[in-house]
């Protein structure tokens, strides 16, 4: 059969932890370029120009050359379709929002025409996606082909807003990220765990685990939360709860006009109209809000003078605030009020239907409180105002006018201790002040509703100001000093790594710690059995990091899962390998050498924090030659003392595991720091490793010892 010019993709994987690639999930796709090995990209006319005219986003692609344009410099020179296409699925992903810039190729057999292209994807749908649609788009160039690119990236965008966080819960994310506390998707959602087993922490949006139901419960009730307010002396306009508009003119007349309606039970100030003073507008305002309530119960307010300001509150303190501000249009003579609302507030960058936008559209004829506000003014959506007539849109449009740093101490202070109240531990405070660099009282400002699950839109983005990292409060007030983290062992190789797993985690168990482990006999938390499901390895060990009862979890780890599936963590306290052995029964992933093993077995090493500790075998070259990968530091064990590796560490004053005759010592260079006995039931390799492991996770000599010593006696209480 005689090969085409064509890129047939044979495997695609999504490789969802630390990997043979990276320490982040990638989708690795094999590939066959067929005829087009023979073809490097300068050997096919026009490819270049064509393909830098529909993507011009390649010029920043830095490539193996290390700098802008690295990559068009290869493309220039020659290179091949695998390579090019990984760079044509980065610049469809960074099209359509989602930022990702890692991608590696590599021939799998020389001359073969195959490849293993790998390349970073923030959701598995999207990246497999944009590997289909790169695919077209390449050999649509290299063919010289039309392709409807926006029709692509609009798709792609699709997905990325329907199946990617939403930029809240991004945010709170990312923040955990710089503070190195790894995360988990529980849902297709927002709700997200910060860090693993105990020490972890649930986000849902601007939610947390520490938000109480019953605050929220209080929040969405308005009249509860002004009266409990009120009563801890934070100023609210007094108001009244009404069932009919005859009953709202009424309770006007007794608090003062003007006044402001608003559901009894909204949120995101729908249905809410300010500065009512005529009958008929206070009529038209209650069935406004009535309608936009769950109940028909409507609030008549004191209406409060001032712009509205939008406080987030987090912990105890305040965090961020925004400023609401009027929204005019002026007439031209000849467009409705619909066409200059399009023309003079909708072209704004800032506003859009998705929540990527800081600001929303204006619709001044489906909107009913911009309806109401035409109306006061005697207009519709569909007048003609006169030219150079202004026209009031919005009298608090858009909180996003980021003034944090403006807002007087005793503001802020008030909007914590309304969070308190309530009982909130995340709020957004609503209030109004016409100036709110001075106390309330001063200016008559009254903070009107306390909000849960505040958006963090407005502070991430704001229209005007400096953007707030909002996040990072959210995860300075979840975790303080904490990591987020457990301690984690990793253990991956083929020599005993079952026997040593199981006795790690039996000395963490006796060290007081609830211990989690997954080795090829099943998934344990304290010795007890859990079933499997039918759940890949990888699942199975994402299983310990999802329980809130694991406090230190054990991981045997198969060459066979690090390429079919990542590893499930992506840091680990201890790292052990105990060899680089038995290739051959990886040949279904073109792992045919040992330095190919090597390649995928030194992930474990990768994965150490700098905090940690690798634990490796003296006695095989190839793992011994794993220590300069290590952040951390590193601990050899090994049956003889006099292997070079062990001799070498103890002389730079270093930790080592050895074997002397029936007894294992444990010596931090010249040092003996104690001699155990050997345990006659287990192969002395496994008891090594586990001894080193458990001393690189600070357990004592004596509680090593007294490890041992319990194994033996009871072997069973580590197994089913």
């Amino acid at each position: 059969m005689t090969k085409k010019k064509d890129i047939e993709i044979l495997r695609v994987t999504h490789l969802r932890g630390p990997n043979i690639w990276t320490y982040r999930p990638v989708i690795e796709a094999w590939l066959d370029i067929g005829e087009l090995e023979n073809f490097p990209s300068n050997l096919l006319p026009g490819l270049y120009e064509r393909l830098t005219a529909i993507l011009p986003g390649l010029i920043v692609h830095r490539c193996g050359v290390g700098e802008h344009g690295g990559f068009l410099e290869r493309l220039r020179d020659g290179t091949y379709a695998g390579h090019i296409l990984e760079h044509v699925v980065l610049e469809l992903q960074n099209l359509a929002g989602m930022k990702t810039g890692f991608g590696k190729t590599r021939e799998i057999h020389p001359d073969s025409g195959l490849y293993k292209m790998a390349f970073r994807t923030r959701q598995e749908e999207v990246g497999r996606a944009a590997l289909a649609a790169g695919r077209d788009l390449l050999m649509a160039m290299i063919e010289d082909r039309p392709y409807d690119l926006d029709a692509t990236v609009a798709r792609l965008t699709d997905m990325v807003e329907s199946l990617c966080l939403g930029p809240s819960t991004g945010n709170i994310v990312d923040a955990a990220g710089v503070r190195k506390i790894p995360h988990i998707r529980l849902t297709d959602g927002n709700l997200v765990q910060l860090g693993h087993g105990a020490a972890q922490r649930r986000i849902w949006t601007a939610e947390t685990e520490h938000t109480s139901a019953i605050a929220e419960g209080i929040a969405s009730d308005k009249d509860l939360t002004k009266s409990l307010l009120s009563s801890c002396g934070v100023p609210v306009p007094e108001g009244q709860l009404v069932k009919s508009a005859a009953e709202a003119w009424e309770a006007a007349q007794d608090i003062g006009l003007p006044v402001v309606l608003k559901p009894y039970d909204g949120n995101h100030g729908r249905g809410v109209s300010l500065n009512l003073s005529a009958e008929a507008d206070i009529a038209a305002a209650y069935a406004l809000a009535a309608e936009e309530g769950d109940s028909s119960s409507v609030i008549v307010e004191r209406f409060i003078a001032g712009d509205e300001h939008r406080l987030l509150v987090v912990g105890k303190r305040m965090v961020a605030a925004a400023a609401g501000e009027s929204l005019w249009v002026t007439g031209d003579g000849n467009s409705t009020v619909l066409e200059l609302c399009n023309t003079q507030i909708n072209t704004d960058p800032r506003r859009g239907e998705t929540e990527e936008f800081p600001l929303g559209l204006v619709k001044p004829h489906e909107s009913g409180e911009i309806i109401l506000e035409l109306q006061r003014q005697n207009l519709t959506h569909a007048s003609v105002p006169a030219d150079g007539v202004k026209v009031l849109i919005q009298p608090n449009g858009n909180v996003a006018v980021d003034v944090t740093d403006k807002v007087h101490p005793q503001v802020a202070a008030m909007a914590a201790l309304a969070a308190r109240v309530v009982g909130l531990d995340i709020a957004g405070i609503d209030l109004v002040s016409s100036d709110i660099t001075r106390p309330l009282e001063e200016t008559g400002g009254a903070i009107i509703e306390v909000n849960a699950s505040p958006g963090l839109l407005a502070h991430l983005k704001p229209a005007v100001g400096e953007p707030r990292n909002v996040g990072e409060a959210i995860v300075e007030h979840l975790f303080g000093e904490a990591s987020g983290r457990m301690p984690i062992v990793g253990i991956t190789g083929t020599h005993g790594t079952t026997m040593t797993a199981r006795l790690v985690a039996w000395l963490l168990q006796i060290s007081g710690r609830k211990t989690g482990l997954t080795c090829a006999e099943g998934l344990f938390v304290n010795g007890r059995e859990l079933p499997l499901d039918g759940l890949s390895e990888w699942e199975t060990g994402e299983r310990l990091l999802l329980n809130k009862n694991v406090e230190a979890g054990v991981f045997e780890n198969s060459a066979r899962m690090i390429l079919a599936e990542g590893l499930a963590y992506d840091k680990c306290a201890v790292g052990v390998v105990t060899d680089v052995n038995g290739f051959e029964a990886l040949d279904d992933f073109h792992i045919n050498s040992e330095q190919r093993l090597y390649n995928v077995l030194r992930t474990q090493v990768d994965v150490v924090l700098p905090s940690g500790v690798a634990v490796l075998n003296a006695a095989d070259p190839q793992v011994v030659d794993m220590a300069d990968l290590c952040d951390g530091e590193v601990m050899f064990y090994g049956a003889d003392e006099h292997l070079a590796a062990i001799a070498a560490h103890r002389q730079d004053g270093k930790r080592v595991v050895f074997q002397r005759k029936d007894c294992i010592v444990m010596a931090h260079g010249a040092t003996e720091a104690a001699s155990l006995p050997l345990s006659p039931l287990v192969p002395p390799e496994a008891v090594l490793a586990a001894i080193a492991a458990g001393w690189a996770l600070g357990l004592t000599p004596d509680l090593i010892g007294a490890g041992l010593r319990t194994w033996e006696a009871s072997p069973k209480k580590t197994h089913h």
